[in-house]
């Protein structure tokens, strides 16, 4: 995995109409956040949106791909993201519909989560 900042600056500029997106390293590559949770991934060159199942499947029809990578023991695992259709590439209006789509996604699964427990301190 890799982050290229320039690609980053781009991505903050194809997905403009979105409003003010955060960028961190993860992992060697690089997360965009939106409200405050990830809603893509940037690889080497690739924006990976999040999915759950409603909108995994429009990405699929779209010819995205998911994301994978194969473990140390030779498996290849899957990932809850799939590529930014190509078509998206060169069209920021398709791009930004892509990502608030993923932007729902990240939201439908925090909101799923049961709530932490508060730590109590002795």
């Amino acid at each position: 995995m890799a982050y290229d900042p320039d690609f980053g600056e781009w991505v903050r500029e194809h997905f403009a109409a979105l409003g003010p997106i955060e960028i961190k390293r993860m992992f060697g590559a690089g997360a965009a956040y939106a409200h405050g949770l990830i809603f893509a991934l940037l690889d080497d060159g690739t924006v990976w949106l999040k999915v759950d199942e409603l909108n995994a499947p429009l990405l699929q029809a779209a010819g995205s791909r998911q994301f994978t990578f194969p473990t140390k023991d030779g498996e290849t695992m899957t990932m809850a993201y799939w590529s930014l259709p190509e078509t998206a590439l060169d069209d920021p209006e398709e791009a930004v519909g892509w990502a608030r789509q993923s932007i729902d996604a990240a939201l439908r699964k925090a909101a799923a989560k049961k709530p932490r427990k508060p730590k109590v301190k002795p």
